[in-house]
């Protein structure tokens, strides 16, 4: 079965299911560990389908990331001399961690607040902020703040396009990426000229 159809399926089953927001929330927190698919595709179509529980998807699937990213930092805070060389092999290779890394103890909170939002897998900042034990406070705050940006952008398009908003996500996600992206490396810049 295509992997198209599996999500539809899947969906379909979601949005009849009493257990939807246990669902999102589950679904939110193994997109952001251990599954590098997209929650998008499921999130759209489910607020379409629920659009009374609309704010709520959004908020369960922001919780279940920032559950997602406390367990992933936890890794990488004490499990990453065990388990970091398998991570990296799988999903990255040496020099990028590294890079992740040092852009870490660099940018710290401003590099994860990017990361939450892009199309990137989300485990590279949980991991490289556990790693470089990274402040949990200021990762936490970063990956809220990246999270709702994104998931309650998707309910703000659905709620004022109603069916269209999976066409516009689609034909937009890209160029409101590379906007929401270039504002935060604004705002980065901007706090470090007032600081500096």
């Amino acid at each position: 079965m295509a992997l198209g159809t599996k999500v539809k399926r899947k969906t379909q089953q979601l949005v009849d299911s009493k257990h939807m927001l246990k669902g999102i929330t589950t679904a939110s927190f193994l997109e952001s560990t251990i599954v590098p698919v997209p929650l998008e595709a499921i999130m759209v179509p489910l607020m379409q389908a629920r659009r009374d529980s609309l704010w709520k998807i959004a908020f369960m699937a922001t919780l279940g990331c920032v559950i997602g990213a406390i367990f992933g930092y936890a890794l990488g805070y004490y499990l990453f001399d065990l388990i970091g060389q398998w991570v990296i092999d799988t999903f990255f290779s040496q020099s990028q961690f590294e890079n992740v890394k040092q852009q870490m103890r660099n940018q710290g909170f401003w590099f994860v607040m990017t990361l939450g939002i892009a199309p990137i897998p989300f485990q590279v900042a949980m991991l490289a902020a556990g790693a470089t034990q990274y402040s949990l406070p200021l990762f936490l705050l970063a990956t809220i703040i990246a999270r709702a940006i994104r998931y309650f952008g998707l309910a703000l398009v659905v709620y004022y396009a109603g069916d269209r908003a999976e066409h516009l996500i689609k034909r937009y996600k890209a160029k409101t990426i590379i906007a929401l992206s270039l504002a935060v490396i604004i705002l980065w810049w901007a706090s470090n000229q007032l600081s500096g």
